[in-house]
């Protein structure tokens, strides 16, 4: 018997190390054999934990569990009142196209023997047959773009490092994952962390680098122990060292971890922490592809970016081009949170509306109330109301309606949301994180508190204060966070005046 109980860290939050344990105890009394794996999460975190029996048919999915679910399992899966059916036929994976996260839940994170039965490591050996410039073509051709945020095409980073004179170049991945609402590098690291690998090895041997850096957050110790059982285990079976795969070719890597800074999410702060220096905002120019790590060409690419690597170079850059919109192509795991009935990761192409994905693969909010707002990446991303719920998923069409996509994470508002307190926020969440390297992030930010509050107080006269501010911080930040701040205060002013109209009307 083969039962998958997952060791994601959302599904053990939940109690499945307790439903694990409860599953092992009873097949001890029954003398039975069973065979546990511990899987990462399919996504589904209002099902968790989610926990599947291998049968006949096919993997068959029950939950939420808990221990005291677990005898039946034994006696009548069949008629078991968490019974879900096949997991494969669930409506949230039925829809999904799962091309970065198609082994995440599915396979034992830390065998390699399953990841490469998974169509694993094909990538990285068509990476090793082919030129390092052809191996920089194929993902430009691909149109991958950023994950982390900015949406800058990865094929024209890598070039830049690749055509970069230097002894030694290295691949950074940055797996700091801060902004409220994001989870899929985590869930990657914890849940398919060979994919990881390989993407940066095949980065590696683009660009002419021979060593990697894997960059996370103190908050994030499963995901690091996952990580580094796996490098264990690459290096092991020669997919990391001085020969990958007998290829002749040198990649090694290391986890490294960070304190926690939110602003080491940003590329150059990240480099100054890897460093062993204090986690402040670099000038540009230099480019880091240039002179980034210890002063060498460096490619910095985010978790996802790294892990859409493999297929493009299993599957062919116009496989993956072909999803997706306009500029923006391939897939995107949305991370869907907040205030709603089904939260959780779901990967697509690029293209649906933001209205579908609240409402309909989201189901709207838990609480039944009408969604007021959704802020789109992050805790620096505007809030939208229900009037722009047709945007198309996509760079340059969120961009147009005045917002960014960032890491794909969506935070559900219902209607009792005060969107002035949440403008408030963003401005002490600022203030807080900032490095102080700018003064429009340093002091901008806790002046626009001290402004929303004169707003809370009645004061008409700070509107315009407030506006120029903004205005500011867009315009002298060195980073997003001083930069993108502006952009939650002044969506929730613009698309929800009456929030602020009604303080102004309590005061008087």
């Amino acid at each position: 018997m083969r039962i998958y109980v997952p060791r994601d860290a959302a599904a053990k939050a939940l109690g499945a190390d307790a439903v694990a344990a409860a599953v092992s105890a009873e097949a001890a009394r029954r003398g039975l054999q069973v065979d546990l794996i511990r899987n990462g999460s399919r996504g589904m975190v209002w099902l968790e934990p989610l926990v599947e029996v291998v049968t006949d048919l096919g993997r068959i999915a029950f939950g939420p569990m808990e221990p005291g679910d677990v005898a039946r399992l034994f006696d009548a899966p069949d008629s078991h009142p968490k019974a879900l059916g096949l997991t494969e036929e669930l409506p949230w994976m039925v829809r999904q196209t799962r091309l970065t996260f198609a082994r995440v839940g599915v396979i034992d994170p830390l065998s390699l023997k399953e990841y490469e039965l998974h169509h694993g490591l094909k990538g990285l050996k068509r990476a090793l047959s082919m030129t390092p410039e052809d191996v920089v073509k194929e993902v430009t051709d691909s149109g991958l773009r950023g994950r982390g945020g900015a949406g800058f095409p990865t094929g024209i980073k890598w070039k830049t490092v690749h055509d970069a004179p230097g002894p030694q170049k290295y691949i950074v991945c940055n797996a700091d994952e801060g902004d409220s609402a994001t989870f899929a590098d985590r869930m990657l690291m914890e849940g398919d962390p060979f994919c990881l690998i390989e993407g940066m090895a095949i980065a590696g041997i683009a660009v002419g680098a021979t060593r990697g850096y894997l960059y996370t957050r103190s908050e994030y110790p499963d995901a690091i122990e996952v990580m580094e059982s796996a490098i264990q285990v690459a290096r092991a079976e020669g997919l990391l060292g001085q020969n990958v795969l007998g290829s002749g070719y040198a990649f090694d890597m290391e986890v490294r971890m960070g304190a926690g800074a939110y602003v080491c999410g940003e590329e150059t702060s990240l480099l100054n922490s890897l460093e062993g220096k204090r986690g402040t905002v670099r000038a540009k120019p230099p480019l880091p592809a240039l002179q980034g790590f210890l002063g060498r060409p460096t490619v910095v690419n985010n978790v996802i970016s790294l892990a859409s690597v493999p297929i493009i170079m299993d599957r062919g850059a116009a496989f993956y081009r072909n999803f997706g919109i306009g500029r923006s192509h391939g897939t995107m795991p949305l991370q869907i949170a907040g205030n709603v009935r089904h939260g959780g990761l779901f990967e697509t192409a690029f293209g649906l509306t933001l209205g579908e994905i609240v409402e309909d693969i989201g189901g709207g909010t838990r609480t039944g109330r009408p969604v007021k707002a959704v802020q789109i990446g992050g805790p620096l991303g505007a809030y939208f109301p229900r009037e722009l719920f047709d945007t198309p998923f996509g760079y340059e069409e969120f961009t147009a309606a005045g917002g960014l996509i960032g890491h794909a994470g969506l935070t559900v508002f219902d209607d009792s949301a005060d969107m002035l307190k949440l403008a408030r926020f963003a401005m002490e969440f600022c203030a807080i994180e900032s490095c102080g390297k700018c003064t429009p992030c340093r002091i901008g930010a806790v002046r626009g508190m001290e402004t929303l509050d004169r707003i809370a107080a009645g004061d008409a006269a700070a509107m315009p204060v407030l506006a120029s501010l903004c205005d500011t911080m867009k315009a002298g930040s060195l980073c997003a966070l001083g930069g993108f701040t502006p952009y939650p205060v002044m969506s929730a002013v613009t698309h929800f005046p009456d929030d602020f109209a009604l303080k102004k009307e309590a005061a008087e």
